[in-house]
């Protein structure tokens, strides 16, 4: 297990260097420079250079690569250029918002989809198998824009339950702040529900079909058992690659969700920041999004064994 353990994250390293080097690469890319947005409309060129020199733009790109680099390892992503902030505070005051809403709807999309994509592999071309399909594919086709406006006319306006736009803590406002994150959870959820059913549904139904699955149905064990005890631990595998994409891309940034019900997330201030060509706060988000995506797989990798041991030879 230790070897296991020790070989996926040594593959993850070179990954985390590449991401590096290619997030560091497209904002240099990027045309306008980080200078002449600090000074606004001063036209100086002494000041200019001095500005220059002070970020280290003035050096060979090798040279600026293993200066960011070098500060980054160390905490150090910079200053904000709209917001006159350091990177790093504002990316961990942003992206505890957008943890509470995806690991909640995380949470529940997993709780109704893995018994619903269960359910159907067992109930295959029967009547509750079409119905749950049906209902992925059709959830699966909606935008989550689009759901998440649907909710806002729904139980927004029309029913006035819920409010939806804002955000509150509820480290902060206590249990009363939850009511801000209901409509933005089941917005992502829905769509992540649909995926996850879909990816369960067929990989249980390619389990069922196995030897071993017979031969605990030949010993005359109730179906409950063998889909709880047999069916459900190697069918999980290939669910748990999905749900850990979906984690990993929804924590980078749900900017959607985040835009349509104004939530102070990691994804909006992303948004904002290429709005106001805030550079530095571009590359820090960007280079966290990145490794919280890497670090989010390498999880996912390090819980296989857990369900085949077979991986860890």
């Amino acid at each position: 297990m230790l070897s296991y353990m020790l070989k996926r994250i040594g593959t993850a390293i070179p990954t985390v260097l590449i991401v590096s080097l290619l997030v560091f690469g497209m904002i240099r890319a990027i045309p306008g420079d980080p200078a002449t947005l600090m000074l606004g409309d001063i036209d100086n060129p002494q000041v200019l250079a001095e500005v220059r020199a002070s970020l280290g733009l003035d050096r060979p790109l090798p040279q600026q690569y293993a200066i960011w680099a070098a500060r980054a390892l160390h905490g150090d992503l910079g200053m904000s250029i709209a917001r006159k902030e350091p990177v790093r505070d504002l990316i961990l005051s942003h992206f505890p918002v957008t943890a509470q809403i995806v690991l909640a709807a995380t949470t529940l999309a997993c709780l109704i989809a893995v018994p619903a994509g269960l359910f159907a592999a067992w109930r295959q071309n029967k009547a509750s198998d079409v119905a749950i399909v049906s209902s992925s594919i059709l959830l699966v086709s909606m935008p989550s824009f689009w759901i998440g406006i649907l909710l806002i006319w729904l139980f927004g306006v029309k029913l006035n339950w819920l409010p939806t736009y804002g955000f509150e803590s509820i480290a902060e406002s206590g249990f009363g702040a939850a009511r801000y994150l209901v409509l933005p959870v089941i917005a992502v959820a829905l769509t992540e529900i649909a995926a996850i059913t879909r990816m369960m549904r067929a990989s249980t139904i390619e389990v069922l079909r196995l030897e071993y699955v017979a031969h605990a149905r030949a010993k005359g064990l109730p179906e409950r058992r063998v889909l709880l005890r047999h069916a459900l631990p190697n069918a999980f595998g290939p669910t748990l690659t999905v749900i850990g994409l979906i984690l990993g891309h929804l924590l980078s940034g749900a900017a959607v969700i985040e835009t349509v019900f104004t939530v102070p997330g990691i994804g909006r201030l992303l948004i904002e920041s290429i709005y106001a060509r805030d550079y530095p706060v571009v590359q820090g988000c960007l280079l966290f999004i990145a490794l919280l995506y890497v670090a989010v797989n390498l999880v996912v990798d390090l819980l296989y064994p857990l369900l085949d041991p077979r991986i860890k030879l």
